[in-house]
């Protein structure tokens, strides 16, 4: 079981090589890192293909990182149980694919996984208040998705604190996440936001040692 009270980071396979999957779980495995974000992309709802629930599948096989499926799809509600069943520990919907949002993430609570929900940067946050008591998981989006090694949407950092106060206020439980941009310069800003997963990509594999990298994404040592 993951400490719910400690921040992580989890990086993304996006920024990995697709030609060695299996050096890059071992990577993160290696780094201390127990989460695995997995962007999956289908080139309607954003501009650019990934993969599917095979590469879940295969990589399930090979380690216990908590696998985390960030849907960035349209109509994920067609598709959301061969992830689930691929060996998806969490799914990540995006408000804007779905018109019953609160539907799907009932039925991905209802597979005994993490529901989580995560939103453009062109949307309102205070749009989440109604689905805020369903998940476990808000991802904010901190790019516009699609593209990993994107810069960083200062505006995000105001979303996140409004998360991070709203949760307080009513007594939820859900964990915040964000992914895009995120580097050492601006991990420990985040973190002191509220934000309790750090998804790094291109800050993590392209790091020189990104074992080393995670302890400066979590602001354990001085920058």
């Amino acid at each position: 079981m993951i400490d719910q009270k400690v921040p992580l980071c989890a990086p993304s396979l996006l920024s990995a090589d697709f030609t060695d999957v299996a050096s890059a779980v071992r990577l993160v495995e290696h780094s201390g890192c127990p989460w695995l974000h997995l962007d999956i992309m289908d080139g309607h709802f954003v501009p650019n293909l990934t993969f599917g629930p095979k590469m879940i599948r295969d990589i399930k096989k090979i380690t216990g990182l908590f696998l985390d499926a960030h849907l960035m799809i349209s109509n994920p509600e067609s598709s959301l149980d061969s992830y689930i069943d691929a060996g998806s520990d969490a799914v990540t919907i995006h408000y804007e694919s779905l018109i019953h949002v609160h539907r799907i993430l009932s039925r991905i609570k209802e597979r005994g996984v993490y529901a989580g929900i995560s939103f453009v940067p062109s949307t309102p946050v205070e749009t989440l208040h109604e689905i805020l008591p369903l998940v476990d998981l808000v991802l904010v989006m901190s790019v516009n998705p699609g593209f990993g090694g994107q810069v960083f949407i200062p505006g995000s950092l105001e979303k996140i604190r409004y998360l991070a106060d709203y949760r307080r206020e009513q007594k939820l439980s859900y964990r915040i996440s964000v992914d895009g941009g995120v580097h050492r310069g601006n991990a420990a800003d985040l973190l002191r936001a509220g934000v309790d997963i750090l998804v790094a990509g291109s800050a993590f594999f392209n790091a020189p040692n990104p074992a080393e990298e995670v302890p400066y994404l979590l602001a354990e040592k001085i920058i």
